[in-house]
């Protein structure tokens, strides 16, 4: 008996995740394929993948950058639309634009003996403009969620670590479960923040 909740259990662990991806799929699949019209499955999801990278191409080019440049001007002036404009572009870029930001992974000590720490990502290495010298801006991610924590640390107690930015951030929200690799470039020490400017 014992042995058949252990193939169960194996069962279960190896065929829920695929199950909820290919849920999740199906229904922005559908979703999509819904708004769009398009009665061939999976058609809406490709012209709108395609429609997205040609407004990327377009994006690119020395003509639409001073559209897009006013388009900009005129969301910064709305109140509610700027914040939330502003808001998702700056999450968009931190994870897949030209100015990213979850980077730089680090470990955060939360007490003297660095007994208890955090890990998080260096999203600003100077607060100089703050008037916080000594002191970096560090996002820690939350375990299971999309969500995260932002904490404004001294510098001293960041240490960073030597591991890719995406494993990192595997590890932080599957709560610890998925391994962290040491980077391939690594030398086996920590390199220390670079003091402020």
């Amino acid at each position: 008996m014992r042995r058949l909740l252990g193939y169960f259990a194996r069962g279960l662990v190896l065929l829920a995740p695929l199950a909820v991806t290919v849920w999740v799929c199906w229904i922005v699949f559908r979703s999509v394929d819904g708004w769009l019209g398009l009665p061939i499955p999976g058609a809406g999801f490709v012209v709108t993948l395609a429609l997205i990278t040609l407004f990327g191409f377009l994006g690119s080019s020395l003509l639409t950058r001073s559209a897009v440049s006013a388009l900009e001007a005129v969301m910064a002036r709305l109140p509610f639309v700027r914040l939330l404009y502003g808001s998702t572009k700056d999450l968009l870029n931190a994870f897949v634009g030209e100015k990213r930001r979850f980077d730089k992974p680090v470990i955060v000590s939360l007490t003297a003996d660095h007994s208890v720490c955090l890990l998080g990502f260096v999203t600003q290495e100077s607060l100089g403009h703050l008037g916080l010298t000594d002191q970096v801006a560090v996002y820690c991610p939350h375990s299971y969620n999309f969500s995260g924590q932002l904490y404004v640390v001294r510098r001293s107690q960041v240490q960073p670590i030597d591991v890719a930015s995406a494993d990192a951030m595997a590890f932080v929200v599957s709560g610890g479960v998925a391994g962290l690799v040491q980077s391939s470039q690594s030398t086996g020490e920590f390199a220390a923040l670079p003091p402020s400017a």
